[in-house]
C-alpha cells in the first residue's frame, strides 16, 4: 500500500480568494454569511447566503468567461494548489495524474440562466420577435456535472481518468477518498480533486427554501445567521466557492521533492439507508470508525474534528452522539467546530473545503471555532470550541467529517507525515 500526501491545496471562499486569507478569516471569527443577491431577494427576502469573497471571473482568463460559475470557481482554486504543490504541468507522467471532482449541482447558473430567458422571451411581448427555443450552443457542455473536471483536464493535460462525483453534501469529500484509495493502491500516482459550487441563483434556492433548512436571518446581524450546536440555531446558509488539493503517492513526491503539507491516512464511507434527509447515529458513526481503523489511529489521537456541523437541529444532536458512539471516552478530549458557521454550506464543496482548513490547523496549531455559540444546545455536549480560536494547541491527526441528504457519511483523516 502507498503512503498518500497532500503537496497543495487552493481555496476560494466566502472567508477569502485563497486558503491563507480563509483560513485567518476563520481563525478571526470573522463571517462571510450575508444579504443576497438582487434576483434571490425579490422572491425570498428573508433569505441570507455565503457569496465569495471575489468573482472568480475577475481571477482567470478572458477564454474562461463563458464557463458556469462552478467550473470557474473550480479552475481557480486548481490554479492555487498546483501553485503551490508545484507541480510541472504537462507532467510526464500524466497518464498517472486523475482528476477528481466533487460537486453537488453541476452548472446551477447555466440552467437558471437557461430557463430565465426562455420563459422571459417567451412572455416579455416587446421579446416577441425572438425565438425563445435558441439556446448558446454550449449550454450542455456548460451545465454537464463534469464540466470542472474536463476543464481541468485539459488546461492542466492530466490524461489519467477524470471522475465527478455528485453526492450532495458529501460530493468533494468521496472524491479525496476515490482519489486517496487509486493512490493508495497504485491505480494512480497523483490526482488533482476539487470540490466546487454555485448555485447562488433564484431557481436553485427556491428549491432548498421549499426543504425548510435554511437559517432564518438573524435580525441583530446577519452574519450570525448560521449557529451550529447553538440552542438558537435554525438552519444552514447556502455558500458557493472551491478548494483544491494536490495528492500524491510519497514516493512521488519524495522523488521530486515537493514540500508535504500533511499524509492523507483515513477514509470512511457509509449509507445509512433509512431516510432522505433524517441522519443516523449508526452510519456516521460507522464512518469515522472506518477512517479511525484505516489510519491505525485510537480516537485519543485525534485532536481536532472540523464537524460537519449544518446548524439543523437534528442534524447537530445526531452528529454530537456519533462522535460520542465512535469516539466513546475520547469524545469528551477532542476539540471540535463547524465553520460552516463562517463559510456557509457550499454542498458540494464543503468537503473540500474543510479538509484544507483542517490541515491548515493541523500544521498551524490553530484550530478555528464555532463562531456564534454563545448559548449551547445541551444536547450538544462536545467541546465545540466557541466563539474564539485556540493557539498553541499540539495537533497530530485531524478528522473532517460530511454527512449529505440521502444518507451518504463520509470521514476524513489527515495527519502529520513522518518521511521514511
Amino acid at each position: 500500500m502507498n503512503k498518500v500526501v497532500v503537496t497543495g491545496s487552493g481555496v476560494i471562499c466566502p472567508l477569502g480568494a485563497d486558503k491563507a486569507s480563509a483560513f485567518a478569516a476563520a481563525l478571526e471569527a470573522r463571517s462571510g454569511i450575508g444579504g443576497c443577491p438582487a434576483d434571490i431577494a425579490a422572491r425570498l427576502p428573508h433569505v441570507v447566503v455565503a457569496q465569495a469573497s471575489v468573482d472568480p471571473q475577475t481571477l482567470l482568463e478572458r477564454a474562461d468567461q463563458g464557463l458556469d460559475r462552478a467550473t470557474q470557481f473550480a479552475l481557480v482554486a486548481t490554479a492555487q494548489a498546483i501553485a503551490e504543490a508545484g507541480f510541472t504541468c504537462p507532467p510526464t507522467d500524466s497518464r498517472r495524474v486523475g482528476v477528481f471532482v466533487g460537486i453537488g449541482f453541476g452548472g446551477s447558473q447555466t440552467s437558471n440562466s437557461l430557463y430565465e430567458r426562455f420563459y422571459t422571451t417567451l412572455l416579455d411581448p416587446n421579446l416577441k420577435h425572438k425565438d425563445p427555443t435558441v439556446m448558446h450552443p454550449l449550454t450542455v457542455p456548460r451545465v454537464m456535472a463534469n464540466a470542472a473536471a474536463a476543464a481541468i483536464t485539459m488546461r492542466y493535460k492530466l490524461h489519467g481518468p477524470s471522475n465527478t462525483y455528485s453526492v450532495a453534501c458529501a460530493s468533494s469529500a468521496i472524491a479525496i477518498g476515490e482519489a486517496y484509495r487509486a493512490i493508495r493502491h497504485g491505480y494512480l500516482d497523483a490526482a488533482v480533486v476539487v470540490g466546487t459550487e454555485a448555485m447562488l441563483n433564484a431557481g436553485a434556492m427556491l428549491g432548498w427554501n421549499a426543504l425548510r433548512v435554511m437559517a432564518k436571518a438573524d435580525a441583530s446581524d446577519p452574519s450570525r445567521s448560521c449557529r451550529p450546536f447553538s440552542s438558537g440555531r435554525s438552519g444552514f446558509v447556502i455558500g458557493e466557492g472551491a478548494a483544491a488539493l494536490v495528492l500524491e503517492s510519497a514516493t512521488r513526491s519524495t522523488q521530486r521533492g515537493a514540500r508535504v503539507l500533511a499524509e492523507l491516512a483515513g477514509y470512511g464511507c457509509s449509507s445509512d439507508a433509512q431516510h432522505l434527509t433524517a441522519p443516523s447515529v449508526d452510519g456516521q458513526a460507522h464512518a469515522m470508525q472506518q477512517a479511525l481503523q484505516e489510519a491505525g489511529l485510537a480516537p485519543e489521537q485525534i485532536q481536532y474534528i472540523n464537524a460537519h456541523g449544518t446548524a439543523t437541529d437534528a442534524g447537530d444532536v445526531t452528529e454530537t452522539q456519533s462522535i460520542h458512539q465512535a469516539f466513546g471516552p475520547a469524545a469528551r478530549l477532542v476539540a471540535v467546530s463547524s465553520t460552516k458557521s463562517m463559510h456557509g454550506h457550499l454542498i458540494g464543496a464543503t468537503g473540500a473545503l474543510e479538509l484544507a482548513l483542517s490541515i491548515e490547523a493541523l500544521n498551524s496549531g490553530s484550530l478555528p471555532p464555532t463562531a456564534h455559540l454563545d448559548k449551547p444546545d445541551l444536547r450538544c455536549d462536545l467541546d465545540y470550541i466557541p466563539l474564539r480560536a485556540r493557539h498553541g494547541c499540539q495537533v497530530d491527526a485531524v478528522m473532517s467529517n460530511s454527512f449529505a441528504f440521502g444518507g451518504s457519511n463520509v470521514s476524513l483523516i489527515a495527519r502529520r507525515f513522518a518521511a521514511p
